[in-house]
């Protein structure tokens, strides 16, 4: 497995502002093979950003030495595909088929895609949808954006998040299946699922669609989004996800999502990364 480090975890990531040169370059540093970057409305990566800036970027990594692991983005969160409004539902398919082509540009074939939500934990105003509509707004979604991602040959990766949305390993692996596709995929966090699952039975049954993973760690005794911890300080069993990804043969990116930005935690998580993937 390559290790890999995402770009919300660096100084400015969250806010869109650190110049990516130099999160690339400090990923590199770090000991890092890979850096997730991120795209979103407004920021130093958009969907508006053009096919030379994306090369120049892809240019400058190679330069570096250090590879681009895949595109993530949060632009579902606000702006999500089951909303209860038509027009913000066409807009993130507008923005989310342009940043497959971002993706794609950066010489990257894996979007991290969050398909809708039921309810937004951190956004308190935020509508609650029916779960059943949700579902379905999240299928019409994936099958929008299809010929997108086969265009492009960037796969669609869902993420299990904190959502209320496929919360079963065997939901979302009958969801992924639905599509009848490879572009359609599973960007797997190992953190996000261990407050109500165990992430080694997860990674057995999506086996083969997982595409990527995140890595973090939970402390169960906590039980709410301040149960995040750095990594080797919760409560994830990593030698039991280790031999899980092991098992199913993934050999892919492990990509550290340790967020938000705080002094010394880059170079602690890259240690710790070191630790478990040794």
């Amino acid at each position: 497995m390559k290790t890999s480090a995402s770009y919300w975890m660096f100084e400015g990531g969250l806010e869109a502002t650190k110049p990516i040169a130099e999160a690339m370059q400090e990923a590199k540093e770090l000991g890092f093979e890979a850096i997730e970057l991120a795209v979103g409305s407004k920021g130093v990566l958009t969907h508006h950003t053009t096919k030379a800036q994306c090369e120049d970027i892809a240019a400058t990594a190679q330069k570096i030495g250090i590879g681009i692991s895949s595109v993530a983005s949060g632009e579902s969160w606000g702006c999500s595909p089951t909303a209860n409004d038509a027009k913000t539902r066409a807009k993130i398919i507008d923005f989310t088929s342009k940043a497959l082509q971002v993706t794609k540009w950066l010489g990257t074939d894996a979007y991290l895609f969050v398909p809708g939500a039921v309810n937004v934990f951190f956004l308190p105003d935020a509508e609650v949808i029916d779960y059943d509509v949700c579902y379905e707004r999240a299928r019409d979604a994936i099958k929008q954006l299809l010929p997108a991602a086969e265009e492009t040959g960037v796969a669609i990766c869902i993420e299990n998040v904190w959502n209320k949305f496929l919360l079963s390993p065997l939901e979302m692996r009958d969801f992924i299946d639905g599509f009848n596709s490879q572009m359609v995929c599973a960007y797997f966090d190992v953190g996000n699922v261990l407050l109500t699952g165990y992430p080694d039975q997860w990674i057995r049954i999506l086996g083969k669609r997982i595409k990527r993973v995140h890595v973090k760690d939970f402390k169960l005794s906590v039980g709410t989004a301040e149960g995040f911890v750095d990594l080797l300080e919760g409560d994830v069993d990593f030698e039991a996800v280790k031999k899980a990804l092991a098992d199913v043969g993934y050999d892919g990116y492990v990509t550290a999502e340790l967020l938000p930005f705080e002094p010394g935690r880059p170079e602690k998580t890259a240690q710790a990364m070191k630790n478990i993937f040794k």
